[in-house]
């Protein structure tokens, strides 16, 4: 069961981890995504030790804790690193050598004279970045027996539209595309529009989890989670706009848009006719009205005129924001 959390200091390194423990089930597409995999989804994930103690040559260990590290035990098993990054840091590639080899060394096969250490797949989320990151770093070694290197694979969430996210399945970066919103959001203010557009955008998210709820892809906890941490993102990149961050989380509990996503779509398909989905969007344009949410949002959403919603207001003794 989901908790409670201050995340206090690291709320987007808190809400990785979180997503990635409580429902590891929205890892595998990002996993596709970043290293070109074709797991189906049913795959089985084991988790391994998250924190390691760095020994330092001039004092005591260092305790670090990873984001992730796991097995995904498919046709082969592999292991994998998953660290989440919200700016560029030229010491990334420091951190991540450290936490590979860690993970390397656990567990690790001696066989007489030989020690065989088994390095993961890295990747890392970039939710900030700059033009110089590449879609992937490199570590590269220089041993007495040679040269070796790996890749660090590099998903910049940037990159990523709504559309894309849905169409990939990557509901795992949901939270993260207020990142994604991070100038619109900053540039709000007292700005009505623009605070509508923001409000808008999630109302968009929560109706399009609710159509992924309903057809089997998503259980309803990993909705409920996902929608938790989009809240504790925007309650953080937000903070000093109390508007923005109390609007998604009205529009994040699903009260008017579960019932938009439940009633009109299913009444279309059972109904067959124009009218079911006509008369679904009234009822829910009616609810919004009764919310106070704006006539400009309430059009966006439900694709009514906005002649409509204004009958609608005066025939039940509603106002229009």
């Amino acid at each position: 069961m989901l908790q409670e959390n201050s995340y206090i200091g690291t709320p987007y390194d808190d809400v990785f981890h979180t997503l990635i423990n409580d429902c590891p089930e929205l890892v595998l597409p990002v996993i596709n995504e970043m290293f070109g995999e074709n797991y189906r989804g049913d795959e089985q994930i084991v988790f391994g030790q998250n924190e390691h103690f760095l020994n330092q040559q001039d004092g005591p260990g260092e305790k670090r804790i990873t984001d992730s590290s796991f097995v995904v035990k498919g046709e082969t098993d592999k292991k994998y690193h998953l660290e989440c990054q919200s700016t560029g840091d030229s010491s990334m590639l420091v951190r991540l050598f450290e936490y590979d080899t860690q993970i390397a060394l656990d567990p690790k096969e001696l066989d007489g004279n030989v020690l065989t250490v088994t390095f993961p797949h890295t990747g890392v989320l970039y939710l900030r970045f700059s033009k110089k990151l590449k879609d992937k770093m490199t570590i590269r070694m220089i041993t007495p027996g040679g040269e070796l290197s790996y890749d660090i694979a590099v998903m910049k969430m940037q990159s990523y539209t709504l559309d894309d996210i849905f169409e990939r399945k990557l509901y795992f970066l949901i939270p993260f595309y207020a990142f994604v919103l991070e100038r619109q959001i900053k540039a709000v203010g007292n700005n009505k529009e623009k605070l509508a557009e923001i409000i808008n955008e999630y109302a968009i998210i929560e109706t399009k989890l609710s159509l992924v709820l309903e057809s089997g892809d998503l259980t309803s906890f990993s909705q409920k989670a996902i929608k938790e941490m989009v809240n504790v993102i925007v309650a953080s990149l937000a903070r000093h706009n109390e508007l923005i961050v109390e609007g998604v989380k009205s529009v994040m509990g699903g009260k008017i848009l579960n019932y938009e996503a439940k009633d009109i779509l299913n009444r279309g398909r059972q109904e067959g006719r124009q009218e079911g989905i006509e008369k679904g969007k009234s009822e829910v344009a009616l609810d919004m009205l009764k919310e106070k949410l704006s006539l400009d949002m309430i059009a966006r959403i439900t694709k009514l005129p906005t002649e409509r919603i204004v009958e609608l207001a005066t025939a039940n003794g509603l106002s229009v924001c």
